[in-house]
């Protein structure tokens, strides 16, 4: 099958060996994106802010790759403290609104930049 590395700059670049996200048929694997700005500036504020951050950028490469958050079927949400679950969820409950995609949600020790959130997912669009 074959795979298309995704990318923009309408979403921060990979700080390390990866893509933005990879299409392989009509699945798209988007990598973690944390709370920085398409030029790679950190977005200050609490955890509402850098969700608002982390989502906007997936939506921008979901749309470097012909989708949007309507397509996302599964996400990961790794946190720098569970105890900020409820805001998190708030912003991620209104940016997808109705739409309900499969989720997992972890807390971790520590996250790239010392960011408190990072979210990847999965989305499948048709051919």
């Amino acid at each position: 099958m074959p795979r298309e590395r995704i990318e923009t700059r309408a979403a921060p670049a990979a700080i390390g060996p990866y893509a933005q996200a990879v299409r392989a048929g009509n699945v798209i694997y988007c990598s973690g994106q944390i709370p920085l700005t398409p030029d790679g500036r950190l977005v200050e504020g609490g955890i509402e802010a850098q969700t608002r951050q982390v989502l906007r950028n997936l939506a921008a490469v979901l749309e470097a790759a012909g989708a949007s958050l309507a397509d996302v079927v599964k996400t990961t949400v790794y946190l720098k403290d569970l105890g900020e679950f409820t805001a998190m969820n708030a912003v991620y409950a209104e940016v997808f609104g109705e739409h309900r995609p499969a989720r997992a949600t972890l807390e971790v020790a520590r996250l790239p930049r010392d960011v408190r959130v990072e979210i990847d997912c999965i989305a499948v669009v048709e051919r």
